[in-house]
């Protein structure tokens, strides 16, 4: 579930055809889909009326989906779960994220709701001795989410959403806890973090071949025994290792580790921008629960992909 990175507009208009594509064969294969979708708020969703969300949800609900993970509801100094304030005005009015979760549950589906995601994460083992201050990078991390949620709290009341879950948006990639010792202080962290909310934490993981199977295995599933709600991405869209080790990652997880299938095929190569066209995921695994990244990939969700895309940093 990578962040959204700036996409010029000349890549978007580049790959718009093989998206196109993409979302037609998407369409056109059958899918048991599984029973969680997760949706990654952009800044360019605000353009999103309220039928088209309407119309998102519905079709989300009758593809066998019954909940909805937001990856986040603050990325940086985005916050996407604020409520706008006119001039002068007292009064709140639920920002465009808000409205369109209220939708879904009126469609029936529950929400996990994700929290505060720093943009930077993803390039802290770039920085030069980033293991010296892991730790703390790490707890600062946790304390934005929790700061976040607790910001949430009334909002959500007010509104009379239901949350049946919350989501960390900070992955848990082997590059960052391939060592021991890291690992086992991070699941403090994380089961400290977990029992001040009011509602079971989901986290993800991806494997990059820094652990072997096995041994990623046994650590998703000691997080999933203290407590934890562990996702693991099974790595098809952005084809980082080979399809034979991915396999390998997946045949070693223990039943009760989530899957999360990818949706979506990778052109870019990093460092260049990220850009991605739908693509039929992988059958869902047996005794795993089962989601789909992303919503914005799937074939009915097209107004979720508009054309020409918008640039700059969350479009």
């Amino acid at each position: 579930m990578k962040p959204a990175r700036r996409q010029s507009l000349l890549a978007a208009l580049a790959v718009l055809t093989l998206g196109m594509a993409g979302v037609e064969s998407l369409a056109q294969t059958p899918q048991p889909w599984g029973s969680v979708v997760v949706y990654q708020p952009l800044v360019r969703d605000a353009g999103v009326n309220s039928a088209q969300w309407q119309q998102i949800w519905a079709q989300t609900r009758a593809h066998g989906f019954s909940t909805v993970l937001v990856q986040w509801t603050a990325y940086g100094d985005e916050r996407f779960g604020a409520e706008s304030n006119p001039a002068g005005s007292p009064s709140t009015t639920p920002s465009w994220l808000w409205q369109a979760l209220q939708q879904a549950q009126r469609q029936g589906l529950d929400l996990v709701v994700g929290l505060a995601a720093d943009p930077h994460y993803f390039q802290l083992v770039q920085r030069p001795g980033w293991q010296a201050s892991f730790s703390d990078d790490w707890l600062s991390l946790q304390r934005q989410s929790l700061a976040q949620q607790q910001r949430l709290q009334p909002l959500l009341q007010r509104l009379g959403l239901a949350v049946k879950g919350w989501y960390l948006p900070a992955e848990l990639s082997d590059r960052l806890f391939g060592d021991r010792g890291r690992r086992e202080s991070t699941l403090t962290q994380l089961v400290d973090l977990a029992a001040r909310l009011d509602r079971p934490l989901h986290v993800s993981a991806y494997s990059t071949g820094q652990l072997t199977p096995a041994a990623n295995a046994s650590w998703l599933l000691q997080l999933q025994q203290a407590g934890l709600v562990v996702w693991w991405q099974d790595g098809q869209g952005t084809a980082e290792l080979p399809a034979l080790v991915r396999q390998a990652y997946a045949t070693a997880l223990p039943c009760p580790v989530g899957v999360i299938r990818e949706a979506f095929r990778e052109l870019s190569t990093p460092p260049a921008p990220f850009v991605a066209v739908p693509a039929v995921p992988q059958p869902p695994l047996p005794c795993h629960p089962n989601a789909v990244f992303a919503l914005q990939y799937l074939p009915w969700a097209g107004a979720l992909r508009p054309s020409p895309p918008a640039s700059g940093a969350g479009s």
